[in-house]
């Protein structure tokens, strides 16, 4: 019986220490002090505005827009992806309306070539009924989206952002080992490092980097020869050098950000603009809400420098008060914009 009890004894404790780890990892015990650098006003129309990346020149943003409430709810209505004009002359423009109804837009990944013009745009594409899948558009000279290729493959397992190379290739991150369910709930609270990075070279797709743990968004330099992988659950940020002929990726830092990351976007400057969740299982708890009523708070950093002389610095941070589980900070000019995974509305914030 004595050993029994010291048995049990051992076992409370490591559970203890275990859930203990789980809150501070995630952030629990952080006390927040929410600021904004500058007044921001909520933007309609766009429900679930989880990525949002800017034309580099233009002055307008694509947004990628999927209710998810009314998906997790079983009633799901197809998304779409939208421009949306700083100028405030235009109302927000649906770019996808003539495409599949079964379409639930997650990362986009915009390339402008830098010769013509032209635009591509590479999207995640959680389709119901045909599975996960990357879909490539062109913008058409009246503005919409042409739609040129599906391309699908069982390395895609649970895709959520894309950064374009060019017109034809494309980096995608699996943000888990598995498909949605139990074991996918299981790698998260585990901390499994099961998650993945898939290159695609034009005619297939191959692992470029493996074993992250929630290989969130990416983005790549101006110049295309650094890679940028948010870890959400490993808490950071990774640097890659990219391979120009092979698009093999080899890891140059990680820098600790102390939160979890989301998506990656770069302002003219070069300047990561990352949006996290300082408390992951506040955001877990308000994704799993159906009814809204849970909130998550939000936050933006900004990332300057270069290799290991990256550091960043806090912009905006909210305590769910103003927003909540916001995705992606795209920023241009005096602009940045906020998108949520859930909320009904995006945010249109001024910087100083």
């Amino acid at each position: 019986m004595k050993k029994l009890l010291i048995i049990a004894g051992v076992l409370f404790v490591a559970l203890g220490g275990f859930v203990l780890k789980t809150l501070s990892d995630a952030g629990q015990f952080k006390h927040l002090s929410p600021h904004a650098p500058g007044k921001c006003t909520p933007v309609s129309g766009m429900p679930g505005a989880e990525d949002i990346t800017f034309h580099p020149s233009l002055g307008y943003a694509y947004v990628s827009s999927d209710d998810r409430r009314a998906t997790l709810a079983g009633r799901p209505v197809a998304g779409g992806i939208y421009r949306y004009d700083l100028s405030g002359t235009t109302p927000p423009v649906l770019l996808t309306g003539s495409f599949s109804p079964d379409f639930h837009p997650h990362g986009i990944g915009l390339h402008v070539d830098p010769s013509s013009g032209a635009q591509t745009l590479f999207v995640v594409n959680h389709s119901r009924s045909e599975g996960q899948r990357i879909e490539r558009f062109e913008v058409g000279e009246d503005g919409l989206l042409v739609h040129r290729a599906s391309l699908h493959d069982a390395l895609l397992v649970s895709p959520n952002d894309v950064v374009a190379v060019d017109a034809q290739r494309f980096y995608v991150t699996n943000d888990h080992g598995y498909p949605p369910g139990a074991m996918q709930v299981l790698e998260d609270y585990l901390q499994l490092a099961l998650g993945n990075v898939l290159y695609f070279d034009g005619q297939r797709f191959q692992e470029v980097i493996q074993g992250t743990k929630y290989a969130n968004g990416i983005n790549r330099s101006a110049d295309g020869r650094t890679v940028y992988l948010a870890e959400s659950v490993g808490r950071s940020l990774r640097s890659y050098e990219r391979n120009p002929e092979t698009g093999a990726l080899t890891l140059l830092n990680t820098l600790d950000l102390k939160s979890g990351p989301d998506n990656i976007e770069l302002d003219a400057e070069g300047n990561l603009w990352i949006a996290s969740h300082p408390k992951m299982l506040d955001f877990a708890s308000y994704a799993g809400d159906l009814t809204g009523k849970s909130r998550a708070p939000a936050q933006v950093l900004r990332v300057t420098g270069t290799g290991a002389d990256l550091k960043a610095t806090e912009v905006y941070l909210d305590d769910g008060s103003q927003t909540s589980g916001t995705a992606t900070a795209a920023v241009f000019g005096k602009r940045m914009l906020l998108g949520p995974v859930f909320e009904k509305d995006f945010l249109d914030c001024e910087l100083p």
